[in-house]
């Protein structure tokens, strides 16, 4: 079968330095994301960005790629032509948004004393959010998760830069979303893959962290871009030689010619 559809993270895999599509790795300026993107639309493929970004920022970048659908808040919901799905054990309700529930639930708060030191909201970007509490760190993701009740989990969504508040970390800290049970980015893509019709192997998605990796249980092929700092799992898992939008570049272009 042709490839039909790329599903793709932003930070760290479409995006280069600086969050910008036209930077690479190391910041200097790439055409190459951009020409990726323009071989998907003359091959009449859809793109479909997952992020854990909030809604109003992944439509934006979804509306500034010309694409009509899109996942946000680590598949938390799903926007296809104009309606939005929720996934996730949780739903807005009562008139309070699912991230007002997970707060009461006392569970945010009980990581951060859990993990003083190791654990912080993931500041600015915590704010405004609708379903995911937004954290960073270094934490056992296995071990906080036996820790939270049984309708959340703590999601490791890849590492990001150095901050100066965490200090003494044995690595690089990552993002982490605290979310619904139920809801992740290969549900979401599963979801739209069902609206849209596709079949398995007609589907490419590409990322960079372990949430990303999960969508590989869903889709024909899986590529992490060479910047990933997960060990890929699956036989349907494969490792650009490129990093960022470069590996993109690379994980659609060589889909495409591979499957004429």
């Amino acid at each position: 079968m042709g490839l039909r559809c790329v599903y793709t993270d932003l930070d760290g895999t479409l995006l280069g330095r600086g969050a910008s599509l036209f930077r690479d790795a190391e910041g200097n300026f790439t055409m190459l994301p951009a020409r990726a993107l323009e071989a998907c639309h003359r091959a009449g493929v859809e793109v479909v960005l997952k992020s854990g970004r909030r809604k109003a920022q992944v439509m934006e970048d979804a509306r500034l790629l010309g694409q009509s659908a899109y996942i946000y808040e680590v598949g938390c919901g799903l926007h296809v032509d104009g309606e939005d799905t929720y996934l996730g054990e949780l739903k807005p309700a009562g008139g309070k948004t699912v991230w007002q529930q997970i707060e009461e639930s006392g569970a945010p708060q009980m990581l951060l004393e859990r993990y003083a030191g190791r654990l912080e909201p993931h500041a600015p970007w915590h704010h405004d959010r609708h379903f995911s509490h937004l954290l960073r760190g270094l934490v056992d993701v296995d071990e906080a998760n036996a820790l939270l009740p049984d309708n959340l989990r703590l999601v490791d969504n890849g590492d990001i830069s150095p901050k100066e508040t965490l200090l003494g970390l044995e690595g690089p800290p990552h993002a982490y979303h605290l979310i619904p049970r139920g809801a992740s980015k290969a549900e979401a893509v599963a979801a739209h893959m069902q609206a849209r019709g596709y079949a398995r192997e007609e589907c490419l998605a590409v990322g960079d962290s372990v949430e990303d990796m999960g969508v590989a249980g869903v889709v024909g092929r899986f590529f992490l871009v060479a910047n990933a700092k997960v060990a890929p799992a699956g036989d349907n898992v494969e490792v650009t030689e490129a990093a960022n939008g470069e590996g993109f570049y690379e994980a659609v272009v060589r889909t495409l010619a591979e499957s004429r």
